[in-house]
């Protein structure tokens, strides 16, 4: 068993039962490592980095759950260990290298070792945000995706200050494009800096997607949003910003 009484659980539910027809996931919240694995021979600097996890997003989750009073499924786990957004066969789920920094907890992981990644974070993860949607099946729900982006990605400058990523139904995601763009002080990516795409992501096509609900994947980049002031900003423009596309999404 991969995790012990001293480790947390794989994932956080707020509001459970809120009223709000937006619901949130935050899959890259969390930096934890379990103690079994140690640190991933990967030092705490290199940790502390987009590599290990989405800066800021939990902070800005937590706040916006509260200005919705909406759900929110935020996993615990660094995404050196498994990546919950990425299917579980694929390499990048347990990278070997992200970006430029090896990762040598992950070189020569056994089938046993990869399912027991699977079993005690994954698997919980994403059965938890299933048996919500199914619990909300008879009720009206938007699936927002939170996640944050590097400044610099790989050497290259990144002006964007927020993107906000599609898959097939790209209706909503233009309202909030454009509501973005009309508030006339950011940069906003379309499917930038990401694309995201059933073979790139996971829980978008898999919560969303396949359930025929409208979704975002929204990416905030992680300076804006580094401090509890930025995090609390971004969650409150978001508010607004979400409860208006909602209003515009019924007609």
């Amino acid at each position: 068993m991969l995790l012990t009484a001293e480790d947390p659980f794989p994932v956080r539910v707020l509001r459970q039962t809120a009223p709000s027809d937006i619901f949130l996931t935050a899959d890259h919240a969390g930096r934890v490592i379990p103690k079994a694995l140690g640190d991933l021979g990967v030092s705490e600097t290199e940790r502390q980095r987009h590599i290990a996890w989405d800066i800021g997003i939990a902070g800005v989750t937590e706040h916006l759950s509260g200005l919705l009073d909406a759900t929110a499924v935020l996993q615990t786990y660094s995404r050196l260990v498994i990546d919950c957004n990425r299917h579980p066969s694929w390499p990048s789920a347990m990278p070997e290298i992200s970006e430029h920094t090896p990762i040598p907890g992950n070189v020569g992981l056994t089938p046993a070792d990869r399912t027991q990644r699977i079993d005690a974070i994954f698997t919980p993860y994403h059965n938890r945000i299933a048996a919500l949607l199914d619990e909300r099946a008879k009720r009206r729900t938007i699936l927002v995706a939170m996640h944050s982006f590097t400044p610099c990605f790989k050497g290259e400058s990144r002006a964007m200050q927020v993107g906000i990523l599609f898959d097939q139904d790209v209706t909503l995601a233009r309202i909030m494009i454009d509501l973005l763009r009309n508030e006339g002080d950011l940069i906003v990516g379309e499917n930038a800096p990401y694309a995201l795409a059933p073979d790139s992501d996971y829980s978008v096509p898999t919560h969303a997607v396949k359930r025929g609900l409208p979704h975002l994947e929204i990416e905030i980049r992680q300076d804006l949003i580094a401090d509890p002031a930025g995090q609390k900003a971004w969650a409150e423009r978001f508010a607004r910003l979400l409860m208006a596309a909602s209003r515009a999404l019924q007609g």
